[in-house]
């Protein structure tokens, strides 16, 4: 018989993940050279990161650009520790990342990854990355395998007027002919739509009866031009309380929802837990939680129906899958928030397909201008509503040059 000495060395492999393998053989062989950023402007802002090893193969990624208020110069404090460090180590550099407290080398760093949690989560993604590069390996197999071969996006489109059948004719048709063939659109109420009472108080968290039914003939008027060949999601920004939030599922029920997305505000609270009871549609949220700790309160108290983390918020890639793991424990599926350019849609999808329960990734891509170019792909982008999972080294990706530096933020320069 084995004893637990001689055992623990030869069970070891069983217990480490298929990158930790990898990773391990190749430890020590790599350091980072240098941390770029740069930023373009478009519809929004976009804060693309780049990590170089000191043998020359690099990384990219994305952290958060609109709105990225000292985004950037947190990712150049962060970047003089960086330097140095093994690129592989990306759980070890993304826990202690900034970490005040003296590391194995006696020397003190500056901030917590807790405080640059949007800087750090596109350092983290460029990392992954370049560890797929340096080890020949998809970023998805190295997160432990791809569950599909392509990623559902979904879009933003919207009627013009929802209370006019007209303009959701319109608004349908144009859906159904769009070349990027998506299937899933998400639009909201009620300060973007005619079903705003203009005399109320905005500053009140309730709907009056007149806007709780114009917001239910509008989507109704949606739904019956659109169909049940798409999905529709109804969307909000976290101003509703309680009672009208339980109203405003009852108004959309109807139309069938693939979710009702952010009535209640930000941080858990037991009203969620109350909502999901009541609702007889899906509850999602989790666009602006952070880290495990965040979301554990909505998966143990069953706060919401499915988790709708960005990447760029919540952590990155390793942190993410995490907590998509514990959801799994409770049930709860996962998509995805995204208003990041083509390189964070390709990646989100990228990290969706090594999940078991996922449902799709938001985009403001696809609509066939300058930043469906952005990057260098092989075949098309978008086909069908979906993007394909990568099956090359890393993203599987890079920067179109010629593209990037035509639209580059005021006194930035191409990284090179």
């Amino acid at each position: 018989m084995l004893t637990r000495r001689q055992f623990l060395p030869l069970s070891a492999p069983l217990f480490l993940s298929g990158f930790h393998r990898l990773a391990a053989a190749e430890s020590k062989r790599f350091k980072i050279r240098d941390v770029q950023t740069m930023v373009l402007t478009g519809q929004r802002t976009y804060l693309l990161v780049k990590i170089v090893s000191d043998q020359g193969v690099f990384g990219i990624g994305e952290a958060y650009g609109s709105p990225g208020v000292g985004v950037k110069e947190q990712i150049h404090d962060i970047k003089n520790w960086l330097i140095g460090k093994d690129p592989l180590q990306i759980d070890t550099l993304f826990t202690t990342m900034g970490d005040r407290t003296p590391n194995l080398s006696g020397t003190r760093t500056d901030g917590s990854a807790h405080n640059f949690l949007r800087a750090a989560s596109g350092i983290e993604m460029a990392l992954w990355d370049l560890a797929g590069k340096l080890l020949g390996q998809p970023v998805t197999t190295l997160l432990g395998g791809k569950f599909r071969d392509r990623v559902r996006v979904y879009d933003h489109a919207a009627p013009k007027n929802m209370l006019d059948k007209d303009s959701c004719r319109e608004w349908a048709a144009k859906c159904k002919e769009d070349k990027a063939g998506f299937t899933g659109h998400k639009f909201g109420f009620p300060h973007t739509t005619q079903a705003t009472d203009k005399s109320r108080d905005k500053s009140n968290r309730l709907l009056t009866v007149k806007e709780l039914i114009q917001i239910r003939q509008g989507y109704e008027n949606c739904r019956e031009a659109m169909g049940f060949d798409h999905d529709i999601m109804v969307h909000n920004h976290w101003e509703y309380d309680l009672r009208t939030s339980i109203q405003l599922a009852e108004a959309v029920e109807g139309i069938k929802p693939m979710w009702l997305e952010d009535p209640l505000g930000v941080e858990y609270s037991d009203s969620w837990k109350r909502l999901c009871a009541s609702a007889r549609v899906p509850i999602c949220t989790g666009e602006n939680l952070a880290r495990r700790q965040g979301f554990k309160d909505f998966i143990i108290n069953q706060g919401c129906d499915i988790l709708h983390p960005d990447l760029r918020n919540s952590g990155g890639f390793l942190e993410t899958k995490r907590i998509a793991d514990m959801a799994d424990v409770w049930g709860l599926p996962m998509a995805n928030h995204n208003t990041g350019s083509q390189l964070n849609t390709w990646a989100t999808c990228q990290w969706g397909a090594s999940i078991r329960d996922y449902i799709a990734c938001e985009t403001v891509t696809g609509q066939r201008g300058w930043m469906d170019q952005l990057l260098i792909i092989d075949g098309s982008y978008i086909v069908e509503g979906f993007i394909k999972v990568n099956d090359k080294p890393g993203l599987g990706v890079d920067i179109n040059p010629d593209v990037a530096k035509a639209h580059l933020a005021d006194g930035e320069k191409w990284w090179g």
